[in-house]
């Protein structure tokens, strides 16, 4: 893949219920073989019944917080030197902290069988925003095996 320039990011699209650009990437981390309208049935199901037993007002409250809960501050990218492969530990830029955050909600989500999907996202958003559930497990993995290889870290590029 070609190295030569810059990426040219598109303009990020709202939703139309809560206008929210997250909830946009959300929909579309959801949808399935092009069908829209059906990923946003069951965001916006998802959305509602992870607010039921809570007393907030911002009915995106607990999607913000299950995503900045689940967000991972630091990776492992393979570096090659020398003949040897190195796993170290960089930074993750911010754009890339949601769409992660946002791919281990769906997975985990969709990895619960018998539940609808409604349902799952909607225990997966809950899990998070409490942090606790798989999304968090798998963050804390991923920055435990940045901290067992601080010691490549000078290999960063």
């Amino acid at each position: 893949m070609s190295r030569r320039r810059r990426v040219i990011h598109k303009e990020v699209k709202k939703d139309a219920r809560y206008a929210s650009p997250v909830v946009a990437r959300l929909i579309s981390a959801v949808m399935n073989c092009g069908k829209k309208s059906i990923a946003e049935r069951i965001v916006y199901t998802a959305i509602d019944k992870s607010r039921e037993g809570t007393d907030t007002v911002d009915p995106l409250e607990t999607l913000h917080k299950a995503i900045e809960n689940a967000k991972p501050r630091l990776e492992v990218k393979s570096r090659r030197v020398g003949g040897a492969t190195y796993q170290v530990p960089m930074e993750v830029p911010a754009d890339r902290q949601i769409a992660l955050a946002m791919r281990w909600l769906v997975t985990f989500a969709n990895n619960r069988k018998g539940v609808p999907m409604e349902n799952a996202l909607a225990y997966e958003l809950k899990d998070a925003a409490a942090g606790q559930g798989n999304a968090i497990k798998k963050r804390d993995d991923m920055h435990k095996m940045a901290q067992a290889n601080r010691a490549f870290a000078h290999f960063r590029w």
